[in-house]
């Protein structure tokens, strides 16, 4: 009889273990990248008393193991770039600043004072860095998003698409780079940069110079600005010559010099190559996919040059690949940093930490690291957190079911009991 009580005992303590599991799933329902655990209960068996096969009484039950639950959680959109979310297999890798390494769904990530991506808890998120160029490294280590700024570019070519009309009046005075006005036929602006990436106004200018019956010259002047000349005053930097056709097709361009010394400190004698398409004289070319001669009115379709000024850091994104790219004021792009998942051969034989986070154990065999989308890894979310995967419903039914077995293990030992006072009763 008194086996019957310590067996009903066992029912209450284990179905207040399983209360106590429920009751912290419930707890952090809005906790993000939480995994909710289950109870899992064994039976207690007495050895055989008389040897017979079916002779085993049970003594109870225990709580065998707490199971974490892996399902995937619901997402939530914010407004931060670097809160990040698994979508399918995987966890984010992280070391603490004693480099232990911890792992966890929870992507709540932030740039702290240094630079480098770290969670709520400080630890360092762990990814593949890129180079300064943009190249993503090989070697896993903390991801740091230290491209403050974009260094700038020289101009080194400027694409012109033009017309030139083909009516126009050869000028008789020589060329003037203080008055295109009248010693012109047409004339533009566009900007270029120097190493140092300022701006510099420069003027585009087309002088017909000759007029035959096999087409017609053009001479052109890039004629820098007196207050971006090193020399104080507005003077030709570069200089060439356009012929064409009968049919108003480029058939031969030349640039005879080309060399911009401009103020501020930059590299002096810049060397800035105009392309005004693609004449007859080259290898395909058709003399009309750039500048033309038509008999329409003179006019720039497009200016292209490859230069830029220095750029700083405007914001960060994230690829569905982990792939971190910057956004610069600039308008450049350049990838940061890939961030790096893990994955285990059981992620149930996890250490789990607490704070949503989880360390390798034998249980869980050792750590394999990849990228997202790859080797069986899922994806990543940006501007997303995964909430807690608890299922409230579920677990108010695992509520209900620990409250009955519980009251069914208490009325296991208050019968128990009633039966041990009739019996000590019987000597009355």
């Amino acid at each position: 009889m008194f086996t019957s009580l310590y067996t009903g005992v066992s029912g209450i303590n284990a179905h207040m273990s399983m209360m106590s599991v429920t009751g912290n799933n419930i707890a952090n329902m809005d906790t993000y990248g939480f995994k909710s655990s289950r109870s899992l209960f064994a039976d207690i068996i007495n050895q055989s008393l008389s040897g017979v096969t079916g002779d085993n009484i049970g003594l109870g039950v225990s709580l065998s193991a707490v199971a974490p639950v892996f399902s995937q959680g619901a997402f939530e959109t914010t407004e931060n770039s670097l809160d990040l979310a698994v979508d399918g297999t995987g966890f984010f890798i992280i070391r603490d600043s004693a480099g232990s390494q911890f792992y966890t769904r929870a992507g709540l990530f932030d740039v702290d004072q240094d630079g480098y991506i770290v969670d709520k808890g400080g630890r360092y998120l762990q990814g593949y860095q890129a180079d300064s160029s943009g190249n993503i490294l090989d070697t896993v280590d903390r991801l740091m998003i230290d491209a403050t700024s974009y260094p700038p570019v020289a101009t080194a070519n400027l694409d012109v698409k033009a017309n030139l009309a083909s009516d126009e009046s050869i000028i008789t005075t020589a060329f003037d780079p203080t008055d295109t006005d009248n010693t012109a036929n047409f004339a533009t602006t566009v900007t270029v940069y120097d190493s140092l990436g300022n701006g510099h106004s420069i003027i585009l200018a087309f002088r017909k110079a000759t007029e035959t019956v096999a087409g017609n010259t053009w001479n052109w002047y890039a004629i820098t600005k007196a207050a971006d000349s090193t020399s104080g005053v507005q003077e030709t930097q570069a200089y060439g010559s356009l012929s064409f056709n009968t049919n108003g097709a480029l058939t031969q361009e030349v640039t005879t010099a080309s060399a911009f010394n401009f103020t501020g400190g930059p590299t002096q004698g810049q060397t800035i190559t105009f392309d005004f398409g693609t004449s007859l004289a080259e290898a395909g070319g058709d003399g009309l996919d750039g500048t033309t001669q038509f008999g329409a009115a003179s006019g720039i379709y497009a200016l292209t040059q490859d230069g830029f000024p220095s750029g700083s850091l405007q914001a960060v994104q994230t690829s569905d690949g982990g792939l971190l790219t910057g956004t610069f004021t600039n308008g450049k792009r350049r990838d940061l940093g890939m961030v790096a998942l893990a994955n285990f051969p059981s992620i149930e034989g996890l250490d789990n930490k607490g704070n949503m986070i989880f360390a390798e154990s034998a249980a869980s065999g050792a750590v394999v690291i990849g990228r997202a989308g790859s080797e069986g890894l899922g994806t990543l979310r940006s501007n997303t957190l995964e909430l807690s995967n608890v299922d409230i419903a579920g677990e108010f039914v695992r509520m209900i079911t620990a409250q009955r077995g519980f009251q069914a293990n208490s009325k296991v030992i208050t019968t128990s009991d009633e039966v041990l006072m009739e019996l000590v009763n019987l000597k009355r």
